[in-house]
């Protein structure tokens, strides 16, 4: 497998309006998440906080420049894994156990999928030892060796909580279904949503251990009432409220 390099393992775009999207585009289509940071005049949003395989201190220290605050949108690896450099971590209370003392995880395909009760999920021909990645973050690096690190920073928060940045606020919405702590943070004046896994572009995984359809169809519920312009996802790219609403609409309609 081709090695990339830290400096490489990550892709920064700057979308306006102070919101600025990390990727690992190199993670592999199951695995590779948004990280959303978001500027305030006080502080500093961060919404998830990737897979952890190489240090975002390290390769993007801008990110921990002014005061930010980590937001866990749900506790699975490639939203957790690089939650133990935050100085500030919240988490819905359903999920904080999981953030300080993670559980085993892996980087495998057939392991990764059995830890998260996702079997089910796994292609006929797939060979179950094949690495989740698409390339190495450095030479040398040990695809086994990966472990989650826990954040003694971690405190939970609940439906209604806000994070406060001075210029611009971000309201807790607990939205359970894909876990039973899945959360998003409302900027309500700025119409902005950041969704976690709760809805993206693509395949919804309502089947993990945790997951609860029928708790997912209230949310998808709550989200066609949503007031929102923007839908900053954990996967994939950016929503309008139309698209938004198409996606929770086709969940109602199947699932």
């Amino acid at each position: 497998m081709r090695v990339v390099g830290e400096q490489e393992w990550f892709r920064v775009t700057d979308l306006g309006e102070g919101v600025t999207l990390v990727e690992e585009p190199y993670a592999g289509d199951l695995l590779s998440a948004n990280v959303w940071h978001v500027r305030g005049r006080d502080r500093d949003l961060v919404v998830d906080a990737g897979l952890g395989v190489v240090s975002l201190r390290r390769a993007l220290p801008w990110i921990f420049e002014h005061d930010p605050v980590l937001v866990l949108s749900h506790a699975h690896l490639d939203h957790m894994g690089g939650a133990h450099e935050f100085d500030d971590v919240r988490v819905h209370d359903a999920e904080l156990a999981e953030v300080r003392e993670p559980g085993p995880s892996s980087l495998r395909t057939g392991p990764l999928l059995d830890i998260l009760g996702l079997a089910s999920y796994a292609e006929a021909d797939a060979d179950p030892s094949e690495p989740l990645l698409e390339a190495l973050p450095s030479e040398g690096f040990d695809v086994d060796a990966y472990a989650l690190r826990g954040s003694g920073a971690t405190t939970g928060v609940r439906e209604g909580d806000v994070i406060d940045l001075g210029d611009r606020s971000f309201t807790v919405l607990h939205l359970p279904g894909h876990t039973p702590g899945s959360l998003n943070v409302l900027d309500a004046d700025a119409g902005v949503l950041v969704s976690g896994d709760v809805v993206y572009e693509g395949g919804l995984i309502d089947g993990c251990i945790g997951s609860d359809v029928a708790a997912y169809r209230r949310t998808m519920e709550r989200l066609l009432d949503l007031d929102v312009e923007r839908v900053l996802p954990g996967h994939g790219p950016v929503l309008t409220r139309s698209r938004m609403n198409a996606v929770a609409s086709g969940y109602l309609r199947e699932a």
